[in-house]
């Protein structure tokens, strides 16, 4: 999910400010901008990251900052002039004439800046922790925000489906008895009524019509959705639990629309299919 987080704190020399932006995704994927003076430091941040977080597409940048009076890099006077006569007598041979603006690149060249090679102890590496970790608590309070309004949406989406599940009732009765006179009508279209044994009708309609009947899912289905509800609320990572439970729910709607044989019971399947492809694209985001 998304989030961020930023946190700071002063050292002996400089201040640093650790930011963190989380976005939605299914895996972890980690880029992290570190000075020079912490980059042996970085699987150990990774696993920090990793160890909060679990997931997601996660940005670590961490700026270190000098303060007033204290200098992160020097330029580097021996390198710079030995560049400078190199380039100078290449532009000789070369019939060029060296502007000032060759400074410029100078200084972009290896070892032309000294940068600060203080190392870092211990003490000062754990305070750079504990902004780190305070960072990461702020990306979580972005997360949990977002994850409880996502937890209310998917929560109304499955008391839809059970609200849709309800109104199926109303359409049960009368469903069946349109399927009985619709067999009896074309039955007799293309048969004599002398013809017919109307016992062994009777018999060939009961049993076409348990075929059709659709307690059983309705059963299932209300099951499956108030266990959806449960396994919401507990506490470990959930995710691929309630996906399973998904595909179960999306299976009897499925049967039922299939066995439905009703217009107004095949809207509500359609409403019911809506509203599950909601849920199953939040769960998209849940751990």
């Amino acid at each position: 999910m998304t989030g961020f987080g930023k946190s700071s704190c002063d050292l002996e020399k400089k201040t640093v400010t650790i930011e963190i932006k989380s976005l939605n995704s299914r895996q972890t994927d980690i880029y992290t901008r570190l000075p020079n003076l912490i980059k042996g430091k970085d699987l150990e941040i990774r696993n920090e990251v990793i160890s909060s977080l679990k997931r997601g597409k996660i940005e670590v940048s961490v700026n270190l900052e000098s303060k007033e009076g204290e200098l992160s890099t020097n330029l580097n006077a021996a390198v710079i002039k030995n560049y400078y006569q190199q380039l100078n007598e290449i532009s000789s041979d070369l019939g060029l004439t060296l502007s000032e603006a060759i400074m410029q690149t100078i200084v972009r060249l290896p070892e032309s800046l000294n940068s600060d090679k203080d190392e870092m102890d211990d003490e000062e590496w754990q305070k750079i922790m504990k902004v780190l970790r305070e960072a990461l608590s702020e990306v979580d309070k972005f997360r949990v925000q977002e994850g409880n309004a996502m937890v209310n949406d998917i929560k109304e989406r499955i008391l839809l489906i059970l609200q849709y599940l309800d109104k199926i009732g109303t359409f049960e009765g009368q469903r069946l008895e349109n399927i009985k006179n619709r067999l009896k009508e074309n039955l007799n279209e293309f048969f004599n009524q002398e013809n017919v044994d109307n016992n062994r009708f009777e018999q060939e309609l009961i049993y076409y019509l348990e075929k059709l009947d659709i307690t059983e899912e309705k059963v299932r289905l209300k099951n499956h959705c108030e266990y959806f509800m449960e396994v919401l609320q507990e506490e470990d990572s959930v995710g691929k639990k309630l996906g399973f439970v998904t595909q179960e729910i999306g299976r009897e709607i499925n049967t039922i629309g299939s066995k439905a044989n009703d217009s107004g019971i095949q809207k509500l399947v359609v409403m019911m299919k809506d509203e599950l492809e909601k849920v199953k694209e939040q769960l998209m985001n849940i751990l």
